[in-house]
Parts: C-alpha cells; structure tokens; sequence
C-alpha cells in the first residue's frame, strides 16, 4: 500500500466564486478531520499549499494551473490525481482514496 498525500491548494484570499464557502485552508482541516475519521487505520498526509508560494514542481504545476483558471481553489490533489475543486465532496474524495488503498 502507497503512502497517501492529500494537498489542498488554496490563497489567503478566496477566489470570486467561493464567497460563502469555507477558506482553503479550512477545507484542509475540514477534509483531514473528516478523512481520519473514515480511515483511520492509514498513512494519510495532508499538506497545505499556497498558490503564491508553491514550493515542489508538482506544486507550482498545480497554482499555475488555478492561476491560468484551468481549476478553482480550493483544489484537492491526491497523490497528484485531481480530486474535486471549489466545494469538493467528500463521496468522490472517498472513492479516489479507496482506490489506491
């Protein structure tokens, strides 16, 4: 079983489309709470990237592409595997996880 990195992309600012929706920062803590709880047997790893300062190559791949509008923050990345944008949910985060379980 291959380790598992959940990155949530996201800016201190939200984007235009996201006003009532939690920050992505929050997303994060959302969506590592909830996670835990679901599997809470396995090497899950959540990371938190801000698009104005990537850090890895996947990272700065990811911002440019929400940067471009390509994608909307904040964006959830599963071992480099696009997992849900803007308000992402939970059922298809779930499914993209047990898949590589």
């Amino acid at each position: 079983m291959q380790p598992i990195t959940i990155t949530v992309y996201g800016a201190e600012e939200k984007c235009a489309s996201c006003i009532h929706l939690p920050s992505a920062l929050e997303t994060k803590e959302w969506l590592e709470a909830a996670v835990n709880r679901k599997f809470p047997d396995y090497d899950i790893t959540f990371k938190y990237c801000d698009i104005e300062a990537p850090l890895s190559e996947e990272e700065k791949d990811f911002s440019m592409k929400i940067l471009d509008d390509e994608y909307f923050y904040p964006l959830v990345v599963i071992n480099g595997e696009v997992a849900g944008e803007g308000n992402p949910k939970l059922p298809a985060i779930y499914k993209i996880i047990e898949a590589q379980l």
